[in-house]
């Protein structure tokens, strides 16, 4: 005798449909065969919630079943003519393997009972004697989610990076060049496994670590560069890193702290029919520490020249 249809999904028998569904699902997934290679117990199992869902996932069979009209294999209940008694006990009997001619109806073999259930399988289905397929039953699997941590310069100018999966599986990952922190990317089939289905995706949350010098801006880039004290006075040829290497830049006479310099077409590549970003380089003046001599000359200096940078700070 098949079991209670709602206590084999462990659902309620007011529950509503999608909460069947769900509970279907996850039950399927546990014991499906394909997850449980050579475990009759798990086969069996998994039979008999396709027969239930087959029962209460159909709004039509379930209501029969609720008014009694079909019992929890889907067969028709059929009334005793005789009243009480009889082999179906009080209120009727079922046909079983002794029915017949005297009102009763023989069951079928089990691999044509489950046989529609599995989409094919039974005596005249493909499947053979006690068979099945996988078609009414298959279920895409499920998305799963990962962070990924990437080092600042492979985000801004792409490369790949070596993942490993917690299934054990190991593989390289593109990184598109400008990708920002927060984006995601997708990869196809390397998510949890289907049943009868396709694997889910992975997704794969970038986490972009910080640069010492490199900051982000959108697609440019800005640092702050120190630069001596004779070349803001005097102005210099320096070099200056971009995350593309480095490059010669001019400083010029009499730079202050603040300074920026642009560096057109220096920072991160555009998208399609889009220009890279530029990179901006602020200066950053540097004093040497305890120099006797650069103290005596401020001084002279200062005397002969005064000079107050904040004059405008205070009238304002």
């Amino acid at each position: 005798m098949a079991k209670d249809p709602y206590s084999l999904l462990g659902v309620a028998r007011d529950a509503k449909d999608e909460d069947i569904q769900k509970a279907f699902r996850k039950q399927a997934k546990k014991f499906h065969p394909d997850l449980n290679p050579g475990d009759k117990k798990a086969e069996d199992r998994f039979k008999e919630l396709n027969t239930a869902y087959d029962i209460v996932g159909d709004a039509a069979k379930r209501a029969r079943f609720d008014r009694g009209e079909i019992d929890a294999s889907g067969t028709e209940i059929r009334q005793n003519p005789f009243g009480q008694g009889g082999r179906g006990g009080q209120g009727g009997f079922r046909g079983g393997p002794q029915g017949g001619p005297q009102g009763g109806f023989a069951f079928e073999d089990i691999s044509d009972l489950f046989g529609g259930i599995f989409g094919g399988g039974g005596r005249g289905g493909p499947g053979g004697p006690g068979g099945f397929r996988q078609q009414q039953t298959a279920m895409h699997g499920e998305d799963q989610q990962f962070r990924l941590d990437v080092d600042f310069l492979d985000a801004v100018r792409g490369g790949k990076q070596r993942l490993t999966l917690p299934s054990g599986k190991s593989l390289d990952v593109n990184i598109p060049a400008g990708i920002a922190d927060g984006q995601t990317i997708r990869l196809k089939g390397q998510g949890a496994p289907g049943i009868g289905g396709q694997p889910g995706d992975a997704l794969l949350e970038i986490k972009i670590r910080d640069h010492a010098l490199y900051k982000r801006d959108g697609h440019n880039i800005r640092i702050e560069l120190p630069v001596t004290l004779q070349e803001a006075v005097l102005g210099a040829k320096i070099e200056v890193p971009t995350i593309h290497g480095a490059v010669t830049v001019t400083v010029p006479k009499g730079a202050n702290s603040g300074t920026t310099l642009r560096l057109k077409g220096k920072g991160i590549a555009g998208g399609k029919n889009a220009a890279a970003g530029d990179q901006y380089v602020t200066l950053k003046v540097m004093l040497p520490s305890g120099d006797a001599e650069l103290e005596e000359f401020a001084k002279t200096w200062g005397a002969k020249h005064p000079y107050n940078p904040r004059s405008d700070i205070e009238k304002a």
